[in-house]
């Protein structure tokens, strides 16, 4: 059995990967590109992502939308597959971002980091873009229909659902993340079942998508299995050649054992997942590392209280100096061996998916 599409509204992806959104700066247009061109879909995230601009710190807010739209059009250029754009509901700046995705025609948008309860508003006439929240329970999948039909006649065009074993800020409480009551695999069919009043309702699907701990093509046929429409990866594609971090950030994903990795607590004040670095345990043994704010990023950061920067750390990290930032990922990155092409990877997960058995469907 071959892996099947993956349709999102009126989007067909030749296989049901979504290339995870990550930032800052990991996954760019070089990624999403490479993953669109292979039949799925990639995925720019937008938190961040004009670091690297020079008048980031004197306008960070022109710098990120004149960032944003170069990625988009890059994408563009060098794939007729589908794009999306990842930006988090807690962004300062996530207006803008929705704007800039929806006006460079991203195929996609996928919001999670909070409930985003307005992101139908910015829809333009004529405009394309899908809207894909992100969520973590059954309960906030009903709540953000349920608004969206109240609000704009709007149904979310599908879900992504991310368990506790995913990279980067976590939706769930400290104590919720080695609980099996929060395991993807029961949230999966947690958010099937939320949706299907509406599904049935309003003569629509509303594809569930499986993310946080999808490693292998054999998790991706169980996800199926479950009552998903595809899955989301984002640490598997860490270690492309294709991926926009720099090889030193990609190495340590490579390198990380099971120990490595850690539960954080971010400046966002969420628990985030990442590979144990001396910037971290610098952190950890109550060491500040003194900076000034210019770009208020994250509505949740008190920087007046932090520790550290964490867009600072974050794009050092992005570009391998990872003795003054950490590098964010999943539970499994300790399986990653090798660095390998978008197209090897997804070649060998289709080999994996197809070499299992499917279970028989219940009568």
């Amino acid at each position: 059995m071959k892996m099947p599409e993956l349709r999102i509204g009126d989007l067909v992806a030749r296989i049901p990967i979504i290339q995870g959104g990550m930032g800052v700066g990991i996954s760019l247009s070089g990624l999403a590109s490479a993953v669109a061109q292979q039949g799925g879909i990639g995925v720019i995230a937008a938190a961040m992502i004009g670091m690297d601009e020079p008048d980031i710190s004197k306008n960070p807010d022109e710098a990120n939308r004149r960032a944003l739209t170069r990625e988009i059009r890059t994408a563009r250029e060098n794939t007729d597959g589908i794009i999306g754009v990842n930006i988090m509901v807690a962004l300062t700046n996530f207006a803008e971002m929705v704007k800039t995705s929806i006006r460079e025609g991203a195929d996609v948008i996928f919001s999670g980091a909070g409930l985003p309860l307005d992101l139908p508003q910015y829809l333009t006439e004529g405009a394309k873009t899908r809207l894909v929240p992100i969520v973590s329970s059954g309960r906030a999948a009903n709540i953000i229909c349920r608004k969206w039909l109240s609000k704009f006649s709007y149904l979310p065009d599908a879900f992504v659902v991310e368990g506790p074993k995913a990279g980067g800020h976590l939706g769930f409480k400290p104590e919720q993340i080695n609980d099996p009551e929060f395991r993807v695999e029961r949230l999966v069919g947690e958010v099937v079942e939320a949706v299907k009043p509406f599904e049935a309702e309003h003569g629509m699907r509303i594809p569930v998508i499986a993310a946080g701990g999808v490693f292998t093509g054999q998790d991706i046929r169980s996800m199926l299995e479950l009552g998903a429409s595809g899955v989301q990866m984002g640490t598997r594609f860490v270690a492309t050649h294709e991926c926009d971090a720099d090889v030193r950030f990609k190495q340590a994903y490579v390198d990380a054992t099971e120990s490595d990795i850690e539960i954080i607590k971010s400046p966002v004040g969420m628990p985030g997942r990442a590979v144990r670095s001396s910037f971290i345990e610098a952190v950890k043994d109550g060491k500040r590392k003194p900076f000034t704010c210019p770009f208020h990023c994250i509505k949740t950061c008190d920087h007046t209280k932090s520790p550290y920067c964490i867009a600072c750390a974050l794009t050092n990290a992005k570009k391998g100096k990872l003795n003054h930032g950490f590098a964010f990922a999943g539970a499994n990155v300790h399986r990653v061996k090798e660095i390998v092409s978008v197209r090897e990877l997804i070649e060998s997960l289709k080999a994996e998916f197809e070499g299992m058995g499917l279970a028989p469907t219940p009568a």
